[in-house]
């Protein structure tokens, strides 16, 4: 009985919210009237239960780019920086979230992306104002890390279609763990070896939608950590460089070793003129090795 009169609650609450949508559309939460997504927020958060999070997280991989990404991300976004949802609604949303990185992304390949773009707002509210406890904290880092390590969908942008981008949203979590001082060296290490992982992954495709910049940034701000040491640093560089694998004995005669090159380059430029023009001494110190990479590339 308390479960019937819950989803009658829930139904009844999406109803009441402003430009709310029947509950067999594909987002059972519509735009306001008024297109003001940040009065919006104001009024859905504040009143929001475990189902009305739900049916806004189910938004996340909707189809439509129009309703995925301006209007389900922008809302998501306007709520959790307008510090609307409570630290007992993000930990459920971080749940929910987490587990639709857990299980198979759906035959389009949206929601996981967009679940892990999601959680990166979730990272940000606790760096903001701390709510997860340290074992959340580094649980978090891992899901970011595995999700991250895992990415073998490399659709950016799609023309009619909109944007996937699950490297770049893997990476985005990650900035928001690299700012968040509570990091501990353990998690900065699963993270360094997922970024790792998707500097030049294996087989043939190209990034050209800035997922090198996008993979740079978690880098950039886990140099400033004084835990990880300069011998640290070299070593985790050196794992990047060309090695015996089959993609770099001939690099310009297939695919696969042409995106090798293109990917490794495209990376190291873009940690070199961030490090270069950094003031932070710390930053400062991949400047060398992003260049060593680039002088040790075909």
């Amino acid at each position: 009985m308390k479960r019937i009169w819950g989803a009658v609650g829930a139904a009844m609450l999406l109803t009441a919210l402003p430009g709310a949508a029947n509950a067999n559309e594909a987002c059972a939460v519509a735009r306001p009237d008024d297109g003001d997504l940040k009065a919006f927020a104001g009024r859905y958060f504040a009143v929001a239960d475990h189902a009305a999070i739900d049916a806004l997280i189910a938004c996340l991989g909707d189809p439509d780019p129009a309703v995925r990404d301006d209007f389900a991300f922008a809302l998501w976004t306007q709520g959790l920086r307008g510090k609307h949802l409570k630290p007992d609604g993000l930990r459920y949303a971080m749940q929910r979230l987490t587990a639709i990185l857990a299980a198979p992304d759906d035959p389009a390949g949206f929601r996981r992306p967009f679940a892990v773009l999601a959680l990166s707002e979730v990272a940000r509210a606790d760096r903001v104002e701390p709510f997860l406890t340290e074992a959340e904290l580094h649980a978090l880092a891992a899901t970011g890390a595995t999700y991250l390590r895992g990415v073998t969908d490399y659709r950016g942008f799609v023309e009619g279609q909109g944007w996937r981008h699950g490297v770049a949203h893997g990476a985005d979590l990650l900035m928001q763990l690299a700012l968040n001082p509570r990091l501990a060296r353990a998690d900065a290490d699963l993270m360094l070896g997922a970024i790792a992982a998707q500097v030049a992954p294996a087989g043939s495709h190209p990034y050209v939608h800035g997922e090198a910049r996008r993979l740079a940034r978690p880098l950039l701000f886990l140099a400033k950590r004084t835990d990880i040491d300069d011998a640290a640093w070299a070593a985790w560089f050196q794992t990047l460089h060309p090695s015996d694998a089959a993609r770099w004995k001939a690099p310009y005669a297939s695919a696969a070793g042409l995106a090798a090159v293109h990917n490794s380059t495209a990376f190291a430029d873009a940690v070199y003129v961030a490090a270069s023009e950094s003031q932070d001494p710390q930053v400062r110190r991949l400047a060398p090795l992003a260049a060593g990479l680039l002088k040790a590339l075909p």
